[in-house]
């Protein structure tokens, strides 16, 4: 399979966080099972993710790798402290069910891999771009993920009761979590693949009609 373009919104399409990826699976499988959760994750790893990669950015580049990296550890980690104490105030519920993941998500692999890898070999304006096209390719899965899990376990839509005549309890489980995002990893994977075979063709009969 060719490599996807490096382009300013690969991280929302072609080479989204979770789906491409693969990263930061462990919460949208363990507490993406509501949409009021995906909602406290998705204001959380945006909040996060964001202010931390683009403090950290000021880090002098002179420095070993691995201090960089505790570095930003340690910057994400501050920021954490804020955004807990708002989510105690909007996500209450959430939070108690999310647990330990909450705070795990102030070392995503954003932070601690991506930013040396890819962000911080752009240009300032760039990097800000291309990370907001990668926070969104998440928080675009986790509430897809949310919303689909409650409807079909629960039989409601942010709490609210809807219309269902037969529901998936297992869909709420851990396990009913990772199946669920596998069957999006492949239509996901399915789509990608056949939106780049259609554009190798036209490529193709643009350079034979050359």
């Amino acid at each position: 399979m060719n490599k996807p373009q490096n382009t300013l919104t690969s991280g929302l399409l072609s080479d989204n966080t979770v789906l491409s990826a693969c990263m930061v699976i462990s919460p949208v499988i363990m507490c993406g099972d509501t949409l009021q959760n995906a909602l406290a994750l998705v204001y959380a790893f945006s909040s996060i993710t964001f202010i931390s990669v683009l403090v950290s950015s000021f880090v002098p580049k002179r420095l070993p790798y691995t201090v960089k990296i505790i570095i930003y550890a340690l910057i994400s980690s501050l920021v954490y402290i804020p955004v807990r104490l708002a989510a105690q105030e909007f996500y209450p519920s959430s939070i108690e069910r999310i647990g330990i993941y909450y705070p795990l998500l102030a070392v995503n692999s954003l932070i601690v891999y991506q930013t040396e890898l890819k962000f911080f070999r752009m240009k300032k304006g760039r990097m800000i771009g291309s990370l907001v096209f990668h926070i969104l390719g998440f928080d675009t899965v986790m509430l897809i993920t949310g919303l689909v899990r409650e409807i079909l376990a629960y039989g409601t839509i942010n709490g609210q009761m809807v219309d269902m005549d037969t529901l998936m309890s297992g869909l709420a489980q851990p396990f009913g979590g990772f199946i669920f995002l596998g069957i999006l990893c492949g239509i996901y994977r399915k789509i990608r693949s056949a939106a780049m075979k259609s554009k190798n063709e036209s490529r193709g009969e643009a350079n034979v009609s050359d």
